[in-house]
């Protein structure tokens, strides 16, 4: 599975949360406003890349994934993990308390969440 790049990661953003789409959808969606041509062409992309089929009405296409949001998040989350946690779990959690962009309730919460197995 490839890396998507930032762009491509808002697209893929739009099409899970809206499960099939045609383009002007996925425009719709987007927080800024984006040309037609270059939102078709990202789309094409990542057909190519195996992250999006599509479906043909005559001369439009409506697109959905081929990739959930949580096979994506496993496979990146566990990369960056590695990348820069040395695949340490407990040092990302560390590190983001530290950055103070986790709060003690937070933790506790998670813990909760760890002890009842969810």
């Amino acid at each position: 599975m490839e890396r998507l790049t930032n762009k491509e990661e808002e697209i893929m953003q739009a099409l899970w949360q809206l499960k099939k789409a045609f383009v002007k959808e996925i425009i719709a969606l987007l927080p800024e406003e984006q040309h037609y041509n270059t939102i078709s062409t990202i789309v094409r992309n990542l057909e190519e890349k195996g992250y999006v089929a599509h479906q043909a009405f005559g001369k439009t296409h409506q697109y959905y994934p081929t990739v959930s949001k949580e096979e994506y998040m496993e496979r990146f989350m566990g990369l960056a993990t590695k990348k820069f946690f040395g695949s340490s779990y407990k040092s990302m959690v560390s590190f983001f308390a530290k950055e103070e962009k986790i709060s003690a309730d937070e933790l506790r919460e998670i813990l909760e969440l760890i002890e009842k197995g969810d």
